[in-house]
């Protein structure tokens, strides 16, 4: 074959592959209208949700999907169906992972993601954030009898972390920088993560403070594991829609703030932290951290780690014994 045609050939293929992102790639999500359109057009919206985030988005007992980031996406659901001035709009619960749920959120499959997600400089490039829901911190899960306490106990030690997670990267830098020379494995979901843990082939998982003690308290031998006091970064979590998309993203952000703001918000909370859930009744016992009363009263969806620094108390008032 003669170069000229050659060239021809590989400009027509170049051009058809062009032609093939425009229609397959994250842009075919952003149709005239963005994600409100979508949403009227069909009849649907679509939740990314997680098998396995207890208690933010999980399976229970019967195959039906809940959770604190559940109830709350669902609040937007009735939000954006009165914003339309539709009724019954069709929910759809689409599983997603750690590892896939940006993917599926940029090409369009899911339209919100409602797990337990970290809203960091990074993922704001390519995702967008209601205002934060809840915040943690990263820490150390471990058998007693292990004596793990700090990060510093793990040297030498195999660390697991869940795939597609800003714990796992977190955990691969610290160990470089550190050169605490651990060997990090990594579990398909946190469920797998803590199996590693249970069954020995790993001295510790690492995640957010409030997984692992969802974790704790569904294990079969719940006294057997502590979390470690240590806080390796404070991370804001937030339900996750596509970027470029104004429009959705006021209506989303409108609707929650409302909600935090509201006394259904102290229910909702210790429905799923203070209270016995399905399927199997354990009660978390997690008080609202500070962080996020201070966040909850003046909501935002920053990725900034120092917008969720909480303020010392003012000293108490000293009272004059003379007086």
């Amino acid at each position: 074959m003669s170069l000229p045609r050659v060239l021809n050939r590989f400009a027509a293929a170049t051009a058809a592959v062009a032609v093939c992102a425009i229609f397959t790639g994250p842009a075919a999500a952003q149709e005239a209208g963005g994600t409100l359109a979508k949403i009227k057009r069909t009849g649907t919206i679509t939740l990314g949700v997680r098998d396995g985030s207890i208690p933010f988005s999980y399976l229970d007992d019967k195959q039906q999907y809940q959770g604190y980031s559940v109830d709350l996406c669902l609040k937007a659901v009735a939000a954006i169906e009165k914003h339309l001035g539709l009724s019954g709009v069709k929910v759809v619960m689409n599983p997603v992972t750690a590892a896939n749920r940006i993917p599926l959120m940029a090409n369009g499959t899911i339209d919100l993601e409602c797990g337990s997600t970290t809203n960091n400089a990074e993922r704001q490039k390519q995702v967008a954030f209601a205002p934060t829901m809840f915040v943690i911190s990263n820490r150390l899960l471990a058998k007693k009898a292990s004596n793990i306490r700090t990060l510093e106990d793990m040297k030498g030690k195999t660390l697991v972390a869940t795939a597609g997670t800003t714990t796992l990267k977190q955990m691969t830098m610290l160990n470089n920088e550190r050169k605490l020379g651990m060997n990090i494995v990594v579990g398909k979901d946190h469920p797998e993560s803590f199996l590693m843990l249970e069954t020995g082939r790993a001295a510790a998982e690492a995640n957010d403070d409030i997984l692992l003690a969802s974790q704790v308290a569904t294990a079969r031998n719940p006294g057997e594991y502590a979390i470690t006091q240590e806080p390796l970064s404070v991370e804001p979590y937030g339900i996750m829609m596509r970027r470029g998309d104004p429009a959705f993203k006021a209506v989303v952000d409108a609707a929650l703030t409302r909600f935090y703001q509201s006394p259904d918000f102290a229910k909702t909370y210790n429905k799923w932290f203070m209270s016995a859930i399905p399927p199997r009744g354990i009660n978390l016992n997690f008080p609202m951290p500070e962080t996020l009363k201070a966040v909850i009263a003046k909501p935002t969806d920053s990725a900034d780690p120092a917008a969720y620094a909480v303020p010392p108390a003012p000293p108490a008032q000293k009272t004059d014994a003379k007086k």
